[in-house]
């Protein structure tokens, strides 16, 4: 995967703009991501008739198997997992911060409600912190 580079980071467009759907859609899957220890996801989000778009984030030491990203809740010392994903509910620029050290990662957008008018893109900007 061919990154914009300079002396601090790299950047790689994942996804460019288009209208989502219903279901999730794979952008480019970013390779070789584990000689970076940050993945900041830039996202330009409009909601047009939708009612949310969501993000979810996956990770794979072989490009076949894929671990999708996990967030836990802490209630009465118990930790709970659940799967993640980030909710957007309104049109902006957003900026996703994920630590990584796998191999590959793979980013996957869809929409919740009418797609009409909605668009989304997604960059990645990695680095080491």
């Amino acid at each position: 995967m061919a990154f914009t580079t300079s002396q601090d980071y790299a950047r790689k467009t994942i996804r460019t703009a288009a209208i989502l759907t219903n279901s999730y859609v794979a952008g480019t899957t970013i390779e070789q991501a584990r000689q970076y220890s940050q993945i900041v996801l830039l996202v330009s989000f409009t909601i047009g008739s939708l009612t949310s778009a969501e993000l979810k984030v996956e990770f794979s030491p072989d490009n076949t198997t894929f671990y999708q990203e996990t967030f836990e809740a802490l209630s009465g010392g118990t930790g709970t997992l659940s799967l993640g994903e980030h909710t957007m509910a309104a049109t902006g620029n957003y900026r996703i911060a994920i630590p990584a050290r796998d191999n590959f990662v793979k980013i996957s957008a869809k929409g919740t409600g009418t797609v009409t008018s909605s668009t989304i893109t997604i960059e990645a900007v990695v680095g080491n912190n």
